[in-house]
């Protein structure tokens, strides 16, 4: 098989990748010869992700999917098997951002649907993805994100805080037996969830979505481009 057979490719998996970090690090990826699977809801942002991927000559399967849904991730770990026996890198940026509010008002509804996708998915797509990169020698990332505490972010700081301890457990764990499992804190994007966050920021003075994805890929593969165990 030759490297430009998407068979013979190293494969990472990118939930939450149809804009913002996600979308960047997918992109970044299959710029290195990777063939990257994008997961994301949206399937028109998907589609938009694919044909930047294929101009620029990279591969890539799209698999519009919601994450909080056990029966479709199941499925799609299964066809990843089938297809690629495993994987070599997880990056998730899947994340629910619940509008602003003090912490006595935060909407009941709002932060049952962070807890579902920031913590309760995350912990079930751990348990569904480690034998895919155990297979494949492979590793996982995360995002840290230091706003946890900060007034009005009780709802998005609790569950993305929960959803890093979670991921700095399963590191510690799997230190000596793998998968390496690594936690990126990202400098401040231009992102659609900071504008959320921080509506009059100046944007200009953030760094771009494509600069911190190459910068976090690059402290994590090593000399030929595969995930470090280290």
């Amino acid at each position: 098989m030759t490297q430009n057979d998407p068979a013979s490719r190293k494969v990472a998996l990118v939930t939450g990748a149809s804009r913002g970090l996600g979308a960047a690090l997918a992109e970044d990826l299959a710029s290195r010869g990777w063939h990257v699977l994008a997961v994301a809801r949206t399937t028109g942002a998907l589609e938009e992700l694919d044909d930047r991927i294929r101009k620029a000559g990279g591969s890539a399967t799209l698999a519009p999917m919601d994450v909080t849904n056990p029966e479709a991730m199941i499925q799609m770990v299964k066809a990843v098997l089938g297809r690629w026996g495993g994987i070599d890198l997880w990056a998730h940026t899947a994340i629910h951002a619940a509008p602003l509010s003090p912490a006595p008002h935060i909407d009941p509804k709002d932060f049952a649907k962070a807890v579902d996708l920031n913590v309760t998915a995350t912990h079930g797509l751990i348990a569904l993805i480690e034998p895919l990169l155990r297979g494949r020698r492979g590793a996982a990332l995360f995002f840290d994100d230091p706003r946890a505490g900060q007034k009005f972010m009780g709802n998005y700081g609790a569950t993305k805080a929960a959803q890093i301890a979670l991921a700095r457990s399963w590191q510690a764990e799997s230190e000596q037996v793998g998968p390496a499992v690594h936690i990126a804190s990202p400098a401040p994007m231009p992102t659609a969830i900071r504008a959320r966050f921080f509506p009059g920021e100046n944007r200009d003075t953030l760094t771009p979505c494509r600069d911190e994805a190459a910068r976090i890929l690059s402290g994590i593969l090593g000399p030929v481009g595969h995930p470090s165990q280290e």
